[in-house]
């Protein structure tokens, strides 16, 4: 089995809304997005493995920091992405998964994946559509428990009295 491999590990706090994530980028993504900001983690022989122990220490050293670990990308090696969701959750720590396939294709390559997932980004990129922070975007980040469409949270509020109103 192939293991997954990463090209960046980064805490994040906007990806994924109300959570401190510890994010990891996966190398070897086929869907080839245009003006894709990750084009150069394409290739997937480049990066460090996402052992179970390299994994664990890092859940160790940011116990009682992170609440949740991002996933962005890896589902086109289900088995070892399942093994790392499983350990994640047995940290008692949220998972989240971004991905550019839509559900049903998520669902159909890689059975089992959204039950071990609270969140998941889906949709692939489209310039002209933009990302999670334009509200025409094809892309959708879901809370999987309650099934809610959580992309409001990423678009930018603008204050009445900014936007010419008045407040009140």
């Amino acid at each position: 089995m192939s293991e997954l491999k990463f090209t960046v590990e980064q805490i994040v706090w906007q990806e994924v809304p109300g959570e401190v994530s510890l994010a990891f980028l996966f190398s070897g993504c086929p869907l080839r997005c245009e003006g894709c900001h990750s084009a150069d983690t394409w290739k997937a022989d480049i990066g460090t493995e996402l052992t179970a122990d390299y994994l664990q220490g890092r859940l160790k050293r940011y116990r009682g920091l992170i609440s949740c670990v991002l996933f962005m990308g890896g589902e086109w090696q289900p088995e070892a992405l399942k093994k790392r969701l499983d350990e994640v959750r047995a940290a008692g720590l949220k998972t989240c998964l971004y991905t550019g396939l839509e559900r049903s294709e998520l669902e159909s390559v890689s059975d089992g994946l959204i039950p071990r997932l609270d969140y998941v980004k889906t949709g692939r990129w489209h310039a002209a559509l933009g990302g999670l922070d334009n509200p025409a975007s094809n892309q959708r980040f879901v809370n999987l428990h309650t099934g809610e469409v959580l992309n409001r949270l990423f678009i930018r509020q603008v204050p009445a009295a900014a936007a010419g109103g008045t407040a009140k």
